[in-house]
């Protein structure tokens, strides 16, 4: 069994959960995928964040880490790799410095965001649009786990490389 086969099963071990669920859809399961078990667990953060550092494109500057589940994987990516971190908020906080985009100066720089799991990239356009916006260039998103269909890819950011760690079906 490959080291990534291994990570994909330990993975599924710790977080995928068996019970019943609501899910965002509003549907009943009787299977969730928690994401912050293996996020939470430190030598399987560790083991995620190394994975992930291997496909950081070459020049990158900053790993700008996604509110929420993207901010330990980015910090845990720091802190292995020496880059810094910066943590993108959802939306600019309402007080104090008012930044959506929190940490090291970013402007000029290049960025990689940092996402736990991805389906269909909301949040990462979202995310793009608000690095953007504090004026750094945004190389590639790196994510966790790719749960989405097909190629990875972020609608309407057809420009934008997904670079995953794992799929949805190393999980299975």
């Amino acid at each position: 069994m490959s080291s990534r086969d291994s990570l994909g099963t330990d993975i599924n071990a710790i977080a995928r959960l068996h019970g019943t669920f609501r899910l965002r859809s509003g549907q009943t399961s009787t299977e969730y995928f928690d994401k912050y078990w293996f996020e939470s667990d430190p030598m399987l953060l560790r083991r995620v964040a190394q994975r992930m550092l291997q496909l950081v494109p070459g020049g990158t500057e900053v790993l700008a880490g996604l509110e929420l589940g993207g901010v330990p994987i980015a910090t845990a990516m720091s802190l292995e790799s020496g880059l810094p971190a910066v943590f993108v908020r959802k939306a600019a906080k309402e007080y104090g410095t008012c930044k959506a985009v929190e940490g090291v100066q970013i402007e000029g720089r290049k960025v990689v965001l940092v996402e736990d799991v991805i389906t269909t990239g909301g949040a990462v356009a979202d995310a793009t649009r608000l690095v953007r916006s504090a004026g750094a260039e945004v190389a590639a998103v790196v994510c966790a786990i790719w749960r989405g269909e097909g190629k990875p890819s972020i609608s309407g950011l057809p420009d934008l490389a997904v670079l995953p760690a794992l799929t949805a079906t190393d999980l299975i």
